[in-house]
């Protein structure tokens, strides 16, 4: 499987997608071009990123790449690369939540159909949790999981009780990675600790499989919050230190500063369930600090006690 699967499951679903020497790029909204697969890292020739953004007239470009660039905000990628993960490496409290949830649901594979039709209640009671009501529509997922049906190296994941579906994953199987970009749960299934059952699980089964190195959950948000990694990380994932960089179109640059960004967080302020504000703030966010220093920038939570240690890598004095 490789990224060419990812593509077609894109083109499938309406978006414009494009390649450069680099990398795939998707219009995932309008103007915006997004790198895929999201956990390459990669380091394009500023006249690739000036090429793409004249042939396609966009407005930005956005990509993972190495902490020892020049450019880009300070980030990471939520993955899993421990071959030996299991629940003996989890913590204490991470245990008895896994044992729980899985003494309350069994997890296994589910149909792509499935996931269409009752995946999106799921998706709908996370969102909510999330404060991000209304950032997606039901013919949006639908679109998504069905242009994924028949397609090599997708698949999905259910925790059922009952029969009913408490929690579900969609998954992609691509060159040594196992990518689950797509996860949501009941509202009613957190006490039981559902998201604990079905999050182990998968991980455990993709992980120790012989062709899987890595198993990738997601990318620093542009506009969650923090805390929407945090239960990741309880669960034995790792944040990979990268740097995000966002590319404006160089018409649109000479008004981002400042001034400009304190605007826009005064109009997400003014109306914060407005998907697009929140977005186009983030952009604009990544985009100021990825043309600072890393040592000045203002740093992820999730890397407190480890600055040195990734500054020193970006230096190429040590690996993470």
């Amino acid at each position: 499987m490789n990224a060419e699967n990812f593509e077609h499951w894109l083109r499938h679903q309406g978006y414009r997608v494009v390649r450069t020497p680099s990398s795939y790029w998707y219009e995932a909204s309008r103007g915006v071009y997004q790198a895929f697969p999201y956990q390459w890292v990669i380091e394009p020739p500023e006249s690739e990123l000036r090429g793409l953004l004249r042939s396609e007239r966009a407005i930005a470009l956005r990509y993972s790449t190495p902490v020892s660039a020049p450019h880009g905000m300070i980030s990471y990628h939520v993955v899993c690369e421990d071959p030996s993960y299991d629940i003996a490496t989890l913590s204490r409290q991470s245990r008895q939540n896994v044992r729980k949830g899985l003494k309350h649901v069994d997890v296994e594979r589910i149909s792509i159909d499935r996931l269409a039709t009752d995946g999106w209640r799921l998706r709908q009671e996370t969102l909510a949790r999330q404060g991000r009501e209304g950032a997606e529509s039901e013919a949006w997922w639908r679109r998504l999981c069905e242009s994924a049906a028949g397609l090599d190296g997708f698949e999905a994941w259910g925790a059922l009780h009952d029969g009913e579906l408490m929690a579900s994953f969609l998954a992609f199987r691509s060159d040594g990675c196992y990518s689950l970009p797509y996860e949501q749960s009941a509202s009613s299934g957190l006490e039981y600790r559902v998201n604990n059952a079905i999050f182990y699980a998968v991980i455990h089964e993709a992980i120790h499989q012989a062709d899987i190195s890595q198993v990738f959950l997601c990318l620093h948000s542009l506009d969650a919050p923090s805390t929407v990694d945090e239960f990741k990380f309880r669960m034995g994932c790792t944040a990979r230190p990268v740097r995000q960089r966002v590319v404006f179109h160089p018409w649109l640059a000479p008004a981002l500063n400042r001034l400009s960004h304190a605007a826009l967080r005064k109009l997400v302020a003014w109306r914060p369930n407005s998907p697009i504000l929140s977005k186009i703030e983030g952009m604009v966010r990544f985009n100021l600090e990825g043309r600072r220093g890393l040592e000045e920038q203002v740093w992820p939570e999730c890397f407190a006690g480890r600055r040195e240690e990734i500054l020193q890598a970006a230096s190429g004095q040590v690996g993470v």
